[in-house]
């Protein structure tokens, strides 16, 4: 059966799909444009997508021959999924195989923005550092402060866990439901979570509801010393709203894993000295990419042999 791989995995996870599929795989980083997604569903089995190829409502217009995709990556907002069910098309993602990983990107932004690391390795770059002194770039310790996490699903806690076990941080949470975590405190608002935290970490999966769930109110609500952390996907903050509390030093700072028009990062942000800026790193290990691919490879030949998959949405 023929199956599309829309950007090149893993050396290990493209044999391994040759070994089960006739393969092919595109021989371009950029994602798929509407009109390369319509012909990967006439001309294919099963299709193996990923972050911001463009399965619109559109894509599901013409003829399909695909009996479903096998996203590679956890969220799939890139997907229509109801236009795809409608088409009779099954979709899968990859949970679990990212949860650490990207846990630990959001460890590495708050300790990079409280700790103003991106503008201190700036400044040894460019040859401007002059010495140790007792109040040179003095940022905020994080040991003991408390954590705003906005969606506790299976990234939200384990963010939770290293913040708790690691900093000895308290931890208040806002989630679309109630949900029950050790340790932790759930909050009835997102305004109310932001005003309690000393660092807001959003972790919520991206779907109209989630959009722009940090917007002015809620960055309003943060302390003037707080730090936002985004690793979840851009379009969960407002974006604007953002560059404008920064530039206003209305909040402390912010690390940065995804951005709101991904890979387009506006000047205002990338002019800003307290910002962590980094190219969506979350997952980018290779054994994490690995697991991501075996996931998606399994969740493929599950619906080339029109077995229920082990990941559907």
């Amino acid at each position: 059966m023929k199956l599309l791989i829309s950007r090149a995995l893993p050396d290990s996870i493209m044999v391994a799909a040759r070994d089960r599929f006739d393969v092919t795989c595109r021989d371009t980083t950029a994602p798929m444009d509407l009109a390369e997604c319509r012909a990967a569903l006439a001309d294919h089995d099963v299709i193996l997508p990923t972050l911001g190829d463009a399965f619109t409502s559109g894509a599901f217009t013409g003829p399909i021959r695909a009996r479903g995709l096998a996203n590679f990556g956890v969220g799939y907002n890139h997907i229509d999924v109801a236009a795809a069910r409608a088409a009779g098309l099954v979709v899968t993602n990859t949970p679990g195989a990212v949860t650490d990983a990207t846990a630990d990107t959001a460890m590495t932004l708050i300790l990079m923005a409280a700790r103003r690391a991106g503008e201190g390795e700036r400044m040894v770059r460019a040859g401007l550092w002059e010495g140790w002194h007792p109040v040179q770039m003095l940022g905020m310790h994080v040991s003991g402060k408390t954590v705003g996490i906005i969606g506790m699903g299976r990234i939200g806690q384990a963010i939770a866990r290293r913040c708790a076990a690691g900093f000895g941080m308290q931890v208040v949470f806002w989630n679309r439901s109630p949900k029950a975590v050790a340790d932790a405190r759930q909050l009835a608002t997102v305004a109310q979570v932001c005003a309690a935290a000393d660092i807001v970490v959003t972790a919520v999966a991206a779907t109209p509801q989630t959009r722009h769930v940090i917007d002015a109110t809620a960055l309003a609500a943060m302390q003037p010393h707080a730090i936002l952390v985004n690793i979840a996907r851009g379009d969960v903050v407002d974006e604007a709203a953002l560059i404008d509390a920064l530039q206003s030093g209305r909040i402390g700072g912010a690390g940065l894993d995804v951005y709101e028009r991904e890979p387009i990062v506006p000047d205002a942000l990338r002019a800003l000295e307290n910002v962590v800026l980094l190219p969506h790193l979350g997952t980018a290990a290779l054994e994490v990419r690995e697991d991501m691919g075996r996931m998606a490879l399994d969740n493929a030949i599950a619906i080339a042999e029109g077995r229920t998959p082990p990941n559907p949405v």
